[in-house]
C-alpha cells in the first residue's frame, strides 16, 4: 500500500481558469527568500522525516509555526487547509478550478494569495505567493501522522543552495554566490534541468535485460516512493513481467491504481542502484496534461540514500552515498494502509486492505482500529514507526488486537510476506 503515493499534489492536478491552464508561479528570475540578517551566507534549518517525506516548520505573517512538506516537485507553494488561510486573513485573489486526473472535474477551488511573509529559521520571504485550497481533500496530516498545513515548493530551492542530510535532522541553506562545492571523490554531479520552476534529471534505467534508456524524471522530494514510470510517456517503456497490482496512492478524484515492479538497475551520476522498487500508474489515473514532457519521477525513498545538494542556481544535483545507500527497496509486507486520527494523530484506522495480502488472510477489515501491536499499545508508536514495522522483515509475525466498527475485538497474527 502507498504512504503518500499520490506523488504529491501537483502531479495530479492542474489549476484552470475558464477552461485554460494557468500556472500561478512567480518568475524564475526571482529569489523569494533571503537571509534574515545582513551579511549572513548560511542558515541551518531543522527538518524531520515522516514516512519518507520531509517536514519543516515556518511562520506565516508572524503566526505559527506551521508544518509544511518540502517538495521540489511543486512549482507554487500550497496551503492545503483553507481554515489556515481564513485565520491568517489572507487576501483572496484570482480563483481557480482544480482539475483532477484525466481532466475529471473535482469541484475543488483554489485561490491565489500574495504578499505572505514566510519565515523559516534564519531566512525570510517577505512577499510570497501561495495557492490556498478550498478543502483539505488529501488529508496530508492523516496520511503522515503529524499536523501538515501545506506544501512548500520551489521557492526555497530557487533562493539557496540546499544541502539535505535528513539522517542528521537538518538542512543547510547557503548563498549561491558564496557557495563552495564540497570536496571529496565520492561526490557525483548530476545536471538539473529547470523548467516551469520544477527540476528534472536524466537517469539511465535498465527497463529489460536488453533495453536501457535515458529517462527524464522529476526530482520530487514530495513523493514517498523510490521511482515512478509513466508507461505512456514512451512506447519503449513496458511494465515488468513480474508485477503486483496495487493502489499506488490517492489523487483528487480517488485512488491511483497500477502496478508495482522493479527495475534491475538505475544509474544516477556515477552511482548505480539495483532492484529499485518502481510504481507504474495506470495512464487513465495520471493526469497527462503536463506542461513539460517527462517519463516519471524519482522520490525520497531513493533520494534518502544520499547526502544531497539541490543546487537550482547552478543547475546541478550533488550526490554522495550515505549509510542507507545499500538498504534494500521494500514494499509493504502486510497489505494494509493506516490512517492516523485523533487530536494527536495516535489513533489508527485501517483505511484499505489489499486483496490476497497477509492482512486479508488474517481477517483484517476496513475501519478496524488498531489497538495494540506485539503487546504494545498502538498509540505508543508514531505512524512512521508503524510503517517501518509493516515493511520490516519477510516472515516476521506481528500480533495485533483491533476493534471492529461494531465495537467487538479481533485478534490477528499477521505473517509479513515480501510480495514483490
Amino acid at each position: 500500500m502507498g504512504v503518500l503515493r499520490f506523488m504529491c499534489l501537483l502531479l495530479f492536478l492542474s489549476i484552470c481558469w475558464d477552461g485554460a491552464a494557468v500556472h500561478a508561479q512567480t518568475p524564475d528570475a526571482t529569489a523569494p527568500f533571503t537571509f534574515l540578517k545582513a551579511g549572513r551566507n548560511k542558515a541551518r534549518v531543522p527538518v524531520k522525516l515522516h514516512r519518507n517525506l520531509l517536514v519543516i516548520s515556518a511562520t506565516l505573517n508572524g503566526l505559527g509555526p506551521f508544518n509544511f512538506l518540502l517538495d521540489t516537485g511543486v512549482g507554487t507553494s500550497i496551503i492545503t487547509k483553507s481554515a489556515l488561510g481564513d485565520s491568517l486573513g489572507l487576501r483572496k485573489g484570482q480563483l481557480f478550478r482544480v482539475v483532477g486526473a484525466g481532466g475529471a472535474q473535482t469541484g475543488l477551488l483554489a485561490y491565489q494569495t500574495d504578499s505572505v511573509r514566510v519565515q523559516i529559521a534564519g531566512v525570510v520571504a517577505p512577499h510570497m505567493t501561495w495557492l490556498v485550497l478550498s478543502e483539505d481533500v488529501l488529508n496530508l496530516s492523516g496520511y503522515i501522522g503529524v499536523p501538515i498545513h501545506g506544501i512548500l515548493g520551489s521557492e526555497l530551492f530557487r533562493s539557496f543552495v540546499v544541502t539535505l542530510q535528513s539522517e542528521d535532522g537538518n538542512m543547510l541553506l547557503e548563498n549561491p554566490a558564496t557557495y563552495r562545492t564540497p570536496r571529496g571523490g565520492r561526490w557525483s554531479s548530476v545536471p538539473l534541468m529547470l523548467q516551469n520552476n520544477k527540476a528534472y534529471i536524466t537517469a539511465t534505467v535498465q527497463i529489460t535485460d536488453s533495453l536501457t534508456l535515458p529517462l527524464k524524471l522529476v526530482l520530487d522530494t514530495g513523493a514517498s516512493h523510490a521511482l515512478s514510470l509513466e508507461l505512456d510517456s514512451d512506447p519503449r517503456l513496458v511494465a515488468p513481467a513480474k508485477r503486483l497490482s496495487a493502489d499506488l496512492g490517492r489523487g483528487l478524484t480517488g485512488l491511483v491504481q497500477g502496478y508495482l515492479g522493479r527495475v534491475a538497475n538505475m544509474k544516477l551520476g556515477r552511482y548505480a542502484l539495483r532492484s529499485v522498487l518502481t510504481s507504474y500508474p495506470n495512464a487513465a489515473d495520471v493526469h497527462r496534461r503536463v506542461d513539460v514532457p517527462r517519463n516519471g519521477n524519482v522520490g525520497y525513498e531513493l533520494l534518502k540514500r544520499f547526502s544531497m545538494v539541490v543546487d537550482y542556481p547552478h543547475q546541478r544535483l550533488l550526490l554522495r552515498p550515505n549509510p542507507k545507500f545499500r538498504d534494500p527497496f521494500e514494499h509493504d509486507m502486510c497489505g494494509i494502509e493506516l490512517l492516523a486520527t485523533g487530536p494527536d494523530f495516535r489513533r489508527y484506522l485501517v483505511l484499505r486492505v489489499m486483496p490476497g495480502s497477509p492482512a486479508a488472510a488474517a481477517g483484517l477489515q476496513v475501519d478496524d482500529e488498531l489497538l495494540s501491536i506485539n503487546f504494545l499499545p498502538a498509540s505508543s508508536f508514531s505512524l512512521t514507526q508503524l510503517d517501518r514495522m509493516l515493511h520490516s522483515e519477510d516472515g516476521r509475525t506481528l500480533l495485533m488486537i483491533l476493534r471492529r466498527a461494531d465495537g467487538n475485538l479481533h485478534s490477528a497474527a499477521v505473517r509479513l510476506k515480501r510480495q514483490i
